[in-house]
């Protein structure tokens, strides 16, 4: 059954974004239906996907890996591991299948992609980031867009350098909203400020996610899907 979504649009600019380009952001789909965003998916230029496509918390994965056949047939799909892809018990099978896909799976790696760097810095133990992987991307002439599942990992070790763009989920919008404020995010804990929407001067976004992803109740939190437009200046 699908949870409903709400779309939510960002433009961001750039004298180094050679051409205009339509992102959809898909964050915390913990392995369950997508059927309302396909529309969205085939308008998009791309798809970008900072963890948790899978749920750690099932045995099964039978959307997750329908994911992986479906969403690359409506454009291109960039993936970064997010923490339910680094616990969850079928680790390895489940990583074969996305080897095996036509999704580009990016773990502390990038690409380029009609002209931007597209990045995805890995979920790590302890909220730890692979600092290599991140000094090397920040000296990337190209517009910079990083893949960031934890916002948390964005404040220690993001926040401050040359990256253009940052998108992140995990924090869940902070589950239940009261007076714009999130009452408990994974990672940071009760009233958490990095939750949902723009931060730091518009260079980073998070994502409320796809999908509740917990027994508990969101409210007034909705599900969202991120419309992201670059465009050149």
């Amino acid at each position: 059954m699908s949870k409903k979504r709400v779309r939510v649009y960002h433009t961001v600019r750039s004298p180094r974004i050679p051409r205009p380009l339509t992102l959809a952001v898909a964050a915390d789909l913990h392995s369950e239906d997508f059927d309302d965003v396909l529309p969205d998916f085939r308008s998009a230029d791309a798809i970008l996907v900072p963890g948790d496509l899978v749920n750690r918390h099932r045995h099964s994965y039978e959307e997750a890996a329908r994911f992986l056949r479906e969403a690359p047939k409506a454009a291109p799909v960039f993936y970064s591991k997010g923490n339910h892809e680094r616990k969850c018990a079928y680790r390895d099978e489940w990583m074969r299948l996305v080897r095996e896909s036509e999704v580009t799976w990016l773990d502390d790696e990038s690409v380029l992609f009609q002209g931007i760097r597209i990045g995805g810095l890995s979920s790590q133990r302890e909220g730890a980031a692979n600092l290599t992987f991140l000094d090397e991307f920040e000296r990337q002439e190209e517009f910079k867009l990083l893949m960031c599942h934890h916002p948390e990992m964005w404040r220690d070790y993001v926040r401050g350098r040359k990256i253009d763009f940052t998108v992140c989920g995990h924090a869940h919008g902070g589950q239940v909203q009261l007076f714009g404020r999130g009452l408990y995010a994974p990672g940071q804990g009760f009233f958490p400020r990095l939750t949902h929407g723009l931060h730091d001067h518009g260079k980073m976004i998070i994502s409320r996610g796809m999908t509740n992803g917990t027994r508990m109740p969101r409210i007034n939190n909705p599900c969202e899907l991120i419309i992201l437009r670059l465009e050149p200046m």
